[in-house]
């Protein structure tokens, strides 16, 4: 029964027509068998959270944006294709001739992204709808996004992680064997945009540095925004799982370990043989004996300082939403009372900053464990941003006799959602029809990995 669990992905993708260019499994599976099989087995980190109707405040904050729609914890890599086909984030297939969602919210989805870039150009590749390319996505994050083709070599087949380590000056081929083993993670567990003048291709905002102060600056600079707050009318940027950036700061990457050495630790087969496991955990601790105690000495030690972590900065956060919240309110009654641009432009690029900062240590996954100090940094910094935020717009409201601002409900998802006019119902009705007229009979089948009947 165990068996049958962990090769089921691996019957499914060998079950899909040819792909000439990454169609490698039965390769794979006869060269690497123990990293194939553990590879196979995410199918099994099946488990996720909706994190909108865990933290309500999310909806209010990312109005506006699609991560307002919906917005899930990460799972197994077996999930990759399907998880972004099926998202009311995606939505669904625009007329012909009209511009929608990019291609590049496929990019780090698939090792067919590198072959279809090959093969287009990225630009090319990026000025596609996301719907579009559907059909080509055939393989799940696979042997061929972290290794040259065929081999245990590693690799960095992603044009904009490559352009990103030129831009700090540590091409792929200079790196440390700990830094390549997280830069290969790091392809994708990083934060990013899509560069509007050059057909939304993916771009790491890294021309001044990675860090949050940075990453603001360059943005800042270049006066770039995704989205406006439609209550507050705040230009918003949104940080995007910033693991690898935060991992490069922290004491970990100092001592070279990395992301492969606490998330894939080394296993042994019957015949004793030592191999990396592909499962890719999400909880490191399991890899204890393995890799912590090394330098950590008592587990229980250990995981109450991490639990200790994660509890604080929570707390922190939690603290920061809800006076963003408060301050995209006031900011929308200030304009609602006849403010202009003038009177509120400092206010705004507070709560502007503020938000980025929260968004770039709260999206990034497992930042407690991560690096710590530079979250509690961060949302030290956002907390102290929002509160200038707020105490800007009480003397706007004040000199424009504002007496109440009418703050939402947002105590559940559902009634966040209400309060800035996301009808789920409606939306959910549209992306279903999407996925049973395109989807459901056109695209692979591991865009259905979790979502069979």
């Amino acid at each position: 029964m165990a068996l049958s669990k962990v090769c089921v992905l691996s019957l499914l993708l060998l079950s899909l027509p040819s792909v000439a260019q990454d169609d490698g499994h039965a390769t794979m599976q006869a060269k690497f068998p123990n990293q194939y099989q553990s590879w196979a087995s995410t199918v099994e980190l099946k488990q996720r959270k909706d994190l909108l109707e865990e933290n309500p405040a999310l909806v209010i904050l990312w109005a506006g944006a699609a991560y307002s729609k919906e917005y899930h914890s990460a799972r197994g890599h077996a999930f990759a294709v399907a998880d972004v086909s099926h998202t009311l984030r995606t939505g669904q297939a625009v007329p012909a001739g009209e511009q929608g969602l990019s291609a590049s919210c496929w990019t780090c989805k698939s090792p067919d992204v590198p072959r279809l870039i090959n093969q287009m150009g990225v630009e090319n590749f990026s000025s596609k709808n996301f719907a579009d390319l559907g059909t080509e996505m055939k393989n799940v994050i696979y042997c061929n996004d972290c290794h040259v083709k065929g081999s245990s070599e590693l690799a960095l087949p992603r044009p904009h992680a490559q352009k990103a380590m030129e831009k700090v000056n540590l091409p792929f081929d200079k790196q440390n064997s700990a830094m390549q083993d997280s830069q290969v993670c790091g392809q994708c567990h990083v934060t990013y945009y899509f560069r509007p003048e050059r057909s939304n291709i993916v771009n790491i905002p890294w021309i001044f540095g990675n860090t949050a102060d940075k990453i603001e600056q360059y943005y800042d600079t270049r006066r770039f925004y995704e989205w406006i707050h439609p209550i507050s009318r705040t230009p918003l940027v949104k940080a995007r799982h910033p693991e690898f950036e935060q991992w490069s700061r922290s004491t970990h990457a100092k001592l070279g370990v990395s992301c492969v050495s606490c998330h894939m630790g080394n296993s042994t087969d019957a015949e004793g043989n030592t191999f990396t496991n592909h499962k890719v955990i999400s909880q490191a601790l399991n890899n204890y004996d393995d890799v912590c105690q090394k330098c950590h000495k008592s587990k229980q030690a250990l995981t109450s300082r991490l639990d200790h972590a994660k509890a604080d900065i929570a707390a922190k956060a939690r603290t920061v939403e809800q006076l963003l919240v408060k301050a995209h309110y006031e900011a929308g009654a200030a304009w609602d009372a006849g403010a202009n641009w003038e009177m509120m432009n400092a206010a705004i690029m507070d709560i502007r900053h503020s938000q980025w900062r929260w968004d770039f240590a709260m999206s990034s996954h497992g930042l407690y464990a991560h690096n710590s100090k530079e979250a509690h940094a961060l949302l030290d910094k956002a907390n102290e941003q929002v509160t200038a935020a707020r105490t800007k717009l009480a003397e706007i409201l004040e000199n424009l006799k504002v007496t109440k601002v009418n703050y939402p409900d947002y105590s559940t998802k559902t009634a966040a959602q209400k309060a800035i006019g996301i009808n789920l119902e409606q939306l959910t009705k549209e992306k279903q029809k999407f996925i049973e007229q395109e989807i459901d009979k056109h695209w692979p089948a591991v865009s259905q990995v979790g979502y069979q009947n």
